[in-house]
């Protein structure tokens, strides 16, 4: 795992500034490129061939290709034997150079035979081209700015953000889709002129301009000989162990994330079949059980003999939260990013390299937003004027305590099922209303934006090939929201400390097989996971196969009336891009509120404190 940079231009020392931000992504070596026309940067962290001569950027035989490249091809070993047997001479066992001369032979097709998760940036001397790429599915982040027939690119915006010529300024429309999708969607930043690649698109640069082409997308539409549902348990079972294997490749340590879910408990069932040393498993636990999962991952550790590590996390305080909004680069709301930061650093003391369970929500539809979309097929027989009273005395119920008290689910529930339907199912991911944001942002900046959050969604939905509606969801989760969210969150979190986090259960083709396969096998009923269940029973412990999804997350509601208070109460009331950009007085509201336990505004209050700490961190 690694960081990389560079640009269409020649600069020693800007490359140098930019590489040396992202030391944290590669403390073990430094390596760089400069030519007419370019210059590239690279940080490295050793993982496979830790010699000297895997260090990059990585140059082909006559020195026309130079490669720096960041994650890991998971298929390299068979890749190089079919290009040595085409005459390729390697002086290296790293992987990265398995592209240097699969580009050489194939040219940008070498995408649809990398498996894996990565982002590069490839120069070609001979058409004097960049040529920039980002895995499939997203799990690599690669940040760039176009503009006056210049290219620049980094794994960090904060490395970006060492080119003193290239701009600071806000982008207003990002501000406005953060607070309802509580990320930054692709291709857009929380600065004007960087964009983010889009997961599975690669972008080629050659006489001073670009051009962002996709080269892959996840087909849904079924085989034409479907399997029957106890083939498909047989075949996914024995994938599933297929790629975990193929993610234990490597020349240093490794351990695995252990929530106690169903996702982690598997991939740690399938390293034990393939480790037969010690295996370390890490968790995180609170002191509040009804956000602690402690019990379930100890059984899981003890099934399969872990050596098995516990992080206790009683409260959040301000200094790790700053810390993750600046690896983060942007505001991002995930409740885990501070406890999976943590985790990180903990594990980094006895392992390099981490396995994890992110993939298996979005694949096999186990979050509630899609049990609360089936749901609403019901409701949504019940008459307007029915469900507008709902709605009115539903918001006026006070907030209860506890993290998944009735009330709080029916609050969230009727939120959801008021705002357009073409909102799909992630109108039950705390989406803002229209009607929220009028009262929330200044109307300069609501009136320089597209208010229509949902245009992004029906602009995926428009190439998703799905014919039913529980696929069709899973396919606004794989392609929209899991990249720029939840595995955002992952690379950075886990970067911050040097480690490399790998997440097998979204190999592309262990997706693509479970893509093709009923919406109903996945979603049964309000049964989450389905089919994925069916798979590992007889693996995991009952317990661990029958229950439902929890994750790391932290008990921010009652932190910001507790511990965060006085912090979230300063923030929001002297920063100047919430006095700027949003209604201060209907933000006190929104504090009083919540400390009143009138409402549960949580969410919206940790979003803009968020906004608050990156403005600080970045502008300041």
């Amino acid at each position: 795992m690694c960081g990389i940079c560079g640009f269409s231009w020649r600069d020693g020392e800007l490359v140098r500034r930019m590489a040396a931000t992202m030391r944290h992504r590669g403390p073990d070596q430094e390596g760089f490129f400069e030519a007419d026309g370019v210059s590239l940067g690279h940080r490295r962290l050793s993982i496979i061939d830790l010699s000297e001569h895997g260090r990059q950027p990585m140059a082909s035989e006559d020195g026309a290709v130079r490669l720096v490249f960041n994650g890991e091809i998971y298929n390299f070993e068979a890749l190089r034997e079919d290009l040595i047997r085409r005459g390729h001479r390697f002086c290296s066992r790293a992987d990265s150079e398995v592209i240097v001369h699969a580009y050489e032979e194939f040219g940008v097709e070498t995408l649809h035979r990398l498996r894996g998760m990565f982002a590069f940036a490839l120069w070609d001397a001979r058409r004097r081209a960049l040529f920039l790429a980002r895995d499939r599915i997203g799990i690599k982040p690669l940040y760039f700015h176009c503009g006056g027939g210049r290219l620049a690119f980094a794994s960090e915006i904060k490395a970006l953000l060492e080119w003193r010529e290239l701009s600071r300024e806000l982008n207003p429309q990002a501000l406005f889709d953060y607070i309802g999708y509580e990320f930054v969607p692709a291709p857009e930043t929380m600065f004007r002129d960087v964009q983010k690649l889009p997961a599975g698109h690669y972008l080629w640069f050659e006489n001073g301009a670009a051009e962002m082409r996709p080269y892959w997308d996840v087909r849904m539409r079924p085989p034409a000989r479907p399997l029957r549902y106890d083939e498909a348990v047989e075949q996914g079972r024995a994938l599933l162990e297929a790629v975990v294997k193929s993610h234990l490749v490597s020349d240093v340590p490794l351990g695995v994330f252990l929530s106690g879910g169903l996702d982690s408990s598997a991939i740690v069932a399938m390293m034990r079949r393939h480790i037969t040393g010690p295996l370390r498993t890490f968790t995180i636990g609170y002191p509040d059980k009804t956000f602690s999962e402690l019990d379930y991952a100890r059984l899981v550790a003890e099934r399969f003999g872990t050596e098995h590590h516990v992080l206790m996390i009683d409260d959040l305080r301000q200094e790790h939260i700053e810390r993750a909004l600046r690896h983060l680069d942007e505001p991002m709301t995930d409740l885990s990013a501070v406890p999976l930061m943590l985790v990180c650093e903990k594990a980094r003391a006895f392992v390099t390299v981490c396995l994890s369970g992110e993939g298996g929500d979005e694949s096999f539809a186990g979050y509630d937003r899609f049990k609360a979309s089936r749901i609403n097929q019901a409701y949504g027989l019940v008459p307007d004027p029915a469900r507008r009273l709902i709605s009115r005395l539903v918001s006026a119920l006070p907030d209860q305590p506890q993290k998944k008290g009735a009330v709080n689910l029916l609050k969230r529930f009727v939120e959801g099922a008021d705002l357009p339907a073409d909102g799909h199912h992630l109108r039950w991911q705390h989406f803002s209303r229209p009607a929220e944001d009028r009262r929330l942002f200044a109307p300069e900046t609501l009136g320089s934006v597209n208010p229509d959050r949902f245009r992004l969604l029906r602009e995926h939905l428009a190439r998703c090939d799905a014919t039913d509606r529980i696929n069709r969801e899973i396919y606004l989760d794989l392609r929209f929201m899991m990249t720029d969210s939840v595995l955002m969150k992952v690379d950075k979190m886990s970067m911050a400390s040097s480690m490399e986090v790998r997440v097998p259960l979204i190999d592309h083709e262990f997706v693509e097989f479970f893509a093709k396969l009923p919406g109903a096998w996945k979603l049964k009923g309000l049964r989450t996971k389905h089919i994925f269940r069916s798979m590992l029973e007889g693996i995991l412990p009952d317990r661990i196969v029958q229950r439902g999804k929890q994750g790391y997350s932290l008990p921010v509601k009652h932190l910001l009336r507790g511990s965060l208070k006085d912090y979230m109460i300063s923030l929001l009331r002297e920063s100047p891009i919430i006095r700027t950009h949003m209604n201060s007085g209907h933000v006190e509201r929104l504090m009083q509120e919540h400390l009143a336990m009138k409402h549960n505004h949580n969410h919206v209050l940790w979003a803009l404190m968020n906004v608050a700490i990156w403005d600080q961190q970045f502008h300041r």
